[in-house]
Order: structure tokens, then sequence, then C-alpha cells
């Protein structure tokens, strides 16, 4: 058994089935992680979600910030845009299906055994471990209940941007999220930066990439995360690995193999 870690797919279904094709990956032996983000921006978003929803137990998957968007419109909350592609999502006739499946995946994988840890965007140098899991249980159990357009409606915003165990409600179901799933830069105190986009190169003063400042995760666990395309898979310090090397931007998607720690590559195939 092998357990394959990639990075956001975003509705490139041709490169992640030859992506997997190059491994041999077999659900019924091997294990797929995906750091979130299987939607939008690609050409077929539909197709990946389908095969990921298919491969049932042989995914551990978190959520990112485009199924948190694509719930949003879903919802009728947020607006559908040409720029996502993923009008024949909401058209299928098991887009129910497949939309109440994705709400009630995990926003943070935890693998005591493998030594692993997995969300979107990284994890907070604010929160511990126990932190980390209690905020990503309180946004699993708003997603997965009725109450799910709530949430949604009131998750855009970047405040609060810093972690305080007194935040409660949408406050802090809104700092949990964007940690979760947004975040790149923090500020020296650990306070989140939500508008750089850069790479680390051209970061302003005194922004910091998140996994730069000093990490409460014990050092026995190796954080993977996607979401920071401009980083290309670089300039992380050890025991962190960013997976997002910006498939749907004409990069590649790329894979870790953990046993091994071999790396493997699929470059974009169709022209979007």
């Amino acid at each position: 058994m092998s357990t394959y870690l990639i990075g956001d797919v975003h509705g490139c279904n041709r490169e992640l089935r030859a992506l997997l094709a190059q491994v041999n990956f077999d659900p019924q032996r091997d294990q797929l992680w995906l750091t979130g983000d299987l939607v939008s921006r690609g050409l077929d978003s539909l197709a990946v979600l389908r095969y990921v929803h298919s491969l049932g137990s042989a995914v551990r998957m978190v959520l990112g910030n485009h199924e948190l968007h694509l719930l949003a419109i879903y919802a009728g909350i947020s607006r559908d845009k040409p720029k996502y592609r993923i009008s024949s999502l909401l058209a299928a006739e098991d887009c129910d299906l497949l939309i109440n499946w994705l709400r009630r995946q995990p926003m943070l994988q935890v693998d005591p055994q493998r030594g692993l840890i997995m969300s979107h965007a990284g994890i907070t140098p604010q929160w511990d471990l126990a932190t980390a899991k209690q905020c990503a249980r309180e946004i699993e159990a708003v997603l997965s209940s009725d109450s799910y357009p709530l949430f949604l409606n009131s998750m855009y915003g970047d405040m609060p941007n810093h972690w305080s165990q007194e935040l409660s409600g949408l406050a802090r179901l809104r700092f949990s999220t964007n940690a979760l799933t947004r975040m790149r830069y923090v500020f020296p105190n650990g306070q989140l930066d939500m508008i750089c986009k850069d790479p680390p190169a051209s970061a302003p003063a005194p922004l910091k990439p998140w996994f730069d400042l000093p990490r409460q995760i014990p050092d026995d666990y190796t954080l993977i995360f996607g979401h920071w395309a401009s980083l290309a898979g670089k300039g992380t310090p050890n025991g962190v690995i960013g997976l997002d090397t910006g498939c749907c931007w004409g990069g590649t998607l790329s894979m870790l193999r953990w046993e091994d720690r071999q790396f493997f590559s699929q470059p974009l195939l169709s022209e979007l």
C-alpha cells in the first residue's frame, strides 16, 4: 500500500488521471490525499468530483476555499462566473449528491501513524494541534448541518485576523476558515494578512510566510498544504510541504508518495 498526496487539482481531470496512472494507483490498495480546491478554473470540475467521490474510503481530502465558494454559489449566496468553469457541475443531475457529499468532508486531516497533518492553506502559528482540531471540527459541524447557508453567508471577510480563545460564533468560524483555507502571510505576532499573494521574495516587510514563524505543532508531524501556487512547491522549511504547483495556470499537478518521499508531476494537458 502507498500513500499519494496531490496538490490543488482545480478541475484538471485529465491531468489528475494521468498523474495517478504514472504510479498505477489502485484504490483497493493505495490511499489518496488531496489538499482541497478540487474544483474551479480548470476544464472539468464535475469529472474530478465524480471520480474522487467514486473512490470512497481510498480518499482523504480537505476542503479548500474554492469548495467553500462552490457551496456558497449552490446555496444562492454568491454568483457563478464564467471564469470558475463550474456551470456544468451546477447543472448536473448528480449535483445535489456531490454537494451534500462535499459539505461533509473534513477541514483538517491528522494521521499520527504516518506523522501527517494536512489542511488546504496550512496551520496558523497561533494554534497548537488541539486548537487546530477543535476549530476544524467546529466548521465541519456547521457545514454538515441544515444551517450551513448561514455560515457561508458570513464567512466572507478578513476580520478578525488575530486568534483568541475568546472568539465565538460567526467571528470565530470566519477566522478559522481563513486560517485553514486562505492564509499565506502573517505578521510577526501571528496576525493573519489576507491581502498579499506574492512569492515570499516579493512580499513587503514585515510579512512572513505562515510557515516561517515558530510553530506549536509537534515536530514529529509533517504539514502538507496546497493553496499557494506562486510558491511552486519551493521555499518551505523541513517538516512543511506545499503541493500546489499551479496546474490550472499552466504549471503542473504535483504528487508526493509518502513512503519513499518521491515526487511525481504531470504537466497541463488541456488548453484552458
